[in-house]
């Protein structure tokens, strides 16, 4: 039986003071942290115990004794009320949730720092990047089709925010039209399929465009970092598909830039 130590509940309700913690099945409390607990005038839910005491009947000196009176019967101790939300890492319980934690997933809890969080907030960036390059390349008389390209990344990005989200398998087969085989031969030869060279280092000259797609090209490498801190569990990711496809959106906004380059968004 695993026991919680004291230093795990000062690491744990560091930031918080809820009403009851709630001991999860399977384990105990070290002397040390129900002590801690009781210093903090936290209730341990699994020491609460309802009921009341039955008075005693009385009878007056001059008259004789009677059997005793039946006594009443207890008031049902009013039920304990439900908490809303559980620490997704320590398993206490909160009846209101606390300004410094979001939701994980379902009603499980995290401090807003939890690198997963991290991850939606980076992916959240992205998708608004794209949704702003839409929008000044349509503000420009730009590339229809570019505009369209951009949007299949976007489309791609809320279906892997749905399913990290909900813990789904995130599948994609294609982007802007393309396999992942397809993206990966693009991208390392650029003179085969476009007759450009190997990225060259961007510029202003090769026009306002070609900026906004290397700008978003490195917010998704950026990402991917981030994505790798958020799902790695020691010597394995829990998210591999998600990481691999962010690798595969890095080289699919390197080939679109080549295509810029090849006049195929004129």
């Amino acid at each position: 039986m695993k026991a919680i130590t004291e230093e795990q509940l000062r690491f744990e309700l560091r930031n918080t003071q809820p009403d009851i913690f709630y001991i999860p099945e399977g384990k105990i409390l070290t002397p040390a942290a129900r002590e801690y607990l009781q210093q903090r005038k936290i209730k341990i839910g699994n020491e609460i115990r309802g009921g009341h005491a039955v008075p005693q009947m009385q009878t007056p000196e001059n008259e004789p004794a009677s059997a005793p009176a039946a006594a009443p019967e207890a008031t049902p101790a009013p039920a304990m009320p439900k908490p809303k939300y559980m620490d997704y890492e320590s398993g206490a319980f909160y009846f209101d949730k606390p300004e410094h934690m979001t939701q994980l997933v379902g009603n499980k809890l995290v401090a807003k720092d939890h690198p997963r969080i991290a991850f939606r907030g980076k992916l959240d960036s992205l998708q608004a990047l794209v949704v702003l390059d839409q929008a000044m390349i349509a503000d420009n008389n730009g590339s229809r089709k570019l505009i369209d390209d951009l949007s299949d990344i976007l489309g791609l990005l809320r279906e892997m925010m749905r399913c990290e989200v909900l813990d789904e398998p995130f599948t994609k087969e294609t982007v802007i039209g393309f396999t992942h085989e397809e993206i990966r031969a693009r991208s390392h030869d650029p003179q085969k399929f476009f007759g450009i060279k190997q990225m060259s280092l961007p510029e202003y000259t090769m026009g306002r465009d070609y900026a906004l797609l290397n700008q978003l090209r490195a917010a998704i490498r950026e990402t991917e970092v981030v994505a790798v801190v958020a799902f790695r569990e020691g010597g394995h990711y829990t998210r591999s598909d998600i990481v691999e496809e962010l690798n595969r959106l890095s080289s699919a906004l390197h080939v679109m830039m080549c295509m810029y380059l090849a006049g195929q968004y004129q």
